[in-house]
């Protein structure tokens, strides 16, 4: 019987696409050369990238590393390409590089910052990403004391002396908290701990050494320069940051008078003044408040004011996630019985941070590129390394080469931060679906 019905009765089975409308040629006609405007725009930029890029090309490709002064470069490209012609000399970058990137620290002892970073890594990693073995984590507490050891060397007894601060402030937290309440034993913790490290951690380390001298040995910051200061002043700056950051927001957001006070004229008088003044405050002005015949390291100064100029600006970005919370996961806290540190702990902060992922990593960036500033006061980053190549009678002249090998040192690490930070957020579903 002829079926005349109206409806169909069977699926039309699925087609394939058309192929202009899938894969390169699809998203390049969508994107690229969807109407007559981008279609020009679309030639007129090619027709620019091609100009530029070309001229970079030959500017760049010239074998020119074996070359050991800027003459001798200038000679190898006219003997291949004519007297006009001009290519780079990447002959300074082989004959420089050991000092571009650890400045004069001693050569025989340059395994020590390259195991200090591929130790980095390993503390890191377990912070970073969840399919690490977490048994990792228990080294990443202790990192920060093995790699001052190795950078600095010294008694092995500086480092645990500096450590075992933390273990008494953790006690005096114990003891004088269970007692006392949380508040008493925060500012227990913090006096004994600082105690400690002023009046007793040198003389403890001290002694011990004179009886069981085990150690490296010692280089002085002055050595210190290129990417391993800027990775070394960086790396502290951001681990530091973070949690102090934290408590300035938490401060900043405190109905205690006092301690909201403190945290606002902090973050207030940090923010309005440039990291420049703050730099010259740690090399010239801060002696004149220490003790006569006090030592205090230019880097450990330097690292200081980093950190502090950093924890204002992070302690404005935590705010900002902590302003975007709805009030009801305050209320929830609350009616789940939890105490402050715990609902902070456990159901604020997570939340908060997760809102500020782009801005928190945005400033790990930017702290890590300021680390430039330096130069200004004395201290060889690869910036101020640069000009004592450029003061080199066989490499004056070189601009461009040195410049670039430094932008791509410092692309790198950023770049690699900023792609982190969309993994964390994808991770994390940070954004709205």
């Amino acid at each position: 019987m002829q079926d005349l019905s109206y409806v169909r009765t069977e699926m039309v089975p699925e087609q394939e696409p058309p192929a202009s409308a899938v894969g390169l040629f699809g998203w390049m006609r969508a994107n690229l050369f969807s109407g007559p405007r981008d279609i020009i725009l679309t030639l007129v930029s090619l027709y620019v990238i091609y100009a530029i890029g070309s001229e970079v090309l030959a500017w760049s490709l010239q074998d020119t590393w074996g070359a050991t002064s800027l003459r001798e470069c200038r000679e190898i490209i006219a003997a291949r390409l004519g007297p006009d012609a001009h290519g780079a000399c990447w002959g300074v970058i082989r004959e420089r590089y050991p000092q571009m990137l650890f400045g004069f620290y001693p050569s025989e002892y340059y395994w020590r910052p390259i195991l200090a970073l591929v130790l980095l890594f390993v503390a890191l990693a377990p912070v970073l990403f969840s399919s690490v073995p977490r048994g990792l984590r228990y080294f990443s507490p202790f990192y920060p004391f093995i790699g001052a050891f190795l950078l600095w060397g010294g008694s092995i007894w500086l480092p645990l002396a500096a450590l075992a601060g933390f273990v008494i402030g953790y006690l005096a937290l114990n003891a004088v908290g269970s007692r006392f309440g949380t508040l008493a034993g925060t500012i227990a913790c913090v006096l004994a701990a600082v105690a400690w490290w002023l009046f007793l951690a040198g003389p403890v380390a001290s002694g011990l050494q004179s009886i069981v001298p085990l150690g490296l040995d010692a280089v002085q910051s002055r050595a210190f320069g290129g990417f391993m200061l800027s990775i070394t002043i960086g790396v502290v700056a951001i681990g530091a940051s973070l949690p102090l950051g934290i408590l300035l927001a938490l401060g900043r957001q405190s109905d205690l008078l006092i301690v909201r006070g403190l945290a606002i004229g902090f973050i207030e008088f940090i923010r309005g003044v440039p990291l420049i003044t703050l730099l010259f405050v740690a090399s010239t002005l801060l002696n004149i408040f220490m003790p006569p015949g006090t030592n205090f390291d230019i880097i450990l100064r330097v690292i200081i004011m980093v950190t502090l100029f950093a924890s204002a600006y992070m302690a404005e970005v935590i705010r900002g996630g902590l302003a975007a919370l709805p009030r009801g996961q305050y209320e929830a806290a609350d009616s789940l019985g939890l105490d402050y540190w715990k609902a902070q702990r456990l159901i604020i902060m997570p939340q908060a941070l997760k809102i500020s992922i782009p801005g928190i990593v945005s400033t790990f960036i930017g702290v890590f590129k300021d680390t430039t500033l330096v130069s200004i006061i004395g201290l060889l980053d690869p910036l101020g390394l640069t000009k004592s190549i450029l003061a080199d009678q066989d490499w004056n002249g070189i601009v461009w080469e040195l410049y670039g090998f430094i932008a791509l040192l410092f692309f790198v690490f950023c770049f690699s931060m900023s792609r982190y930070s969309m993994h964390l957020e994808r991770r994390l579903q940070t954004g709205h679906r």
